[in-house]
């Protein structure tokens, strides 16, 4: 399955002048398609705790362009969303998500769209599968924490292995 591109009008965005995102429902099926069904061509079972009928669990956002945090260009990142407290400024950000996404997330992946366009098929994939193992599950007694009211189980921000994922590393190189 070829992989999604990110839109046109958002490579043509000056990174300098303004931040521009757009939903990407195409992208995220095809992280579903590719990684999570056990059928994809590059199935993980490192992601088995991402349910592909689970639609609130993540969305996934294509970025005019990436941004730089501690002297490193951030070309993807998965967060858990967390709107800020306080009435307006809450229902602002879960408004925003609804508008986006049709429902509040637990978790936001953003893609640089200027990046996912010049990537190869392996780093882009590599991009991807190091963003979905931050999107980690509660360990309880050295297993997989279920929460015994809905069946699943209970995911959490994942950090670094190390400074990239074992499991990136394993199946792409350093």
């Amino acid at each position: 399955m070829k992989r999604p591109m990110p839109p046109d009008n958002l490579l043509d965005i000056d990174p300098v002048d303004s931040m521009s995102f757009e939903p990407a429902p195409e992208l995220k099926e095809w992280i579903l398609k590719t990684f999570i069904d056990e059928g994809g061509e590059l199935y993980n079972s490192d992601h088995m705790h991402i349910s592909p009928w689970d639609d609130d669990l993540f969305k996934v956002l294509w970025a005019s362009s990436g941004f730089i945090k501690s002297e490193k260009v951030v070309l993807g990142q998965a967060e858990k969303f967390a709107p800020m407290a306080g009435g307006w400024r809450k229902a602002r950000q879960e408004k925003q998500m609804i508008d986006w996404f049709g429902c509040v997330p637990k978790f936001i992946i953003t893609i640089d769209s200027i990046y996912a366009a010049q990537a190869s098929d392996i780093d882009f994939c590599a991009l991807i599968e190091h963003e979905l193992y931050h999107i980690g599950f509660e360990i309880m007694d050295g297993e997989m924490y279920i929460s015994p009211s809905t069946g699943k189980p209970k995911l959490k921000m994942k950090g670094h292995d190390v400074e990239e994922f074992h499991g990136v590393v394993q199946r792409y190189g350093a």
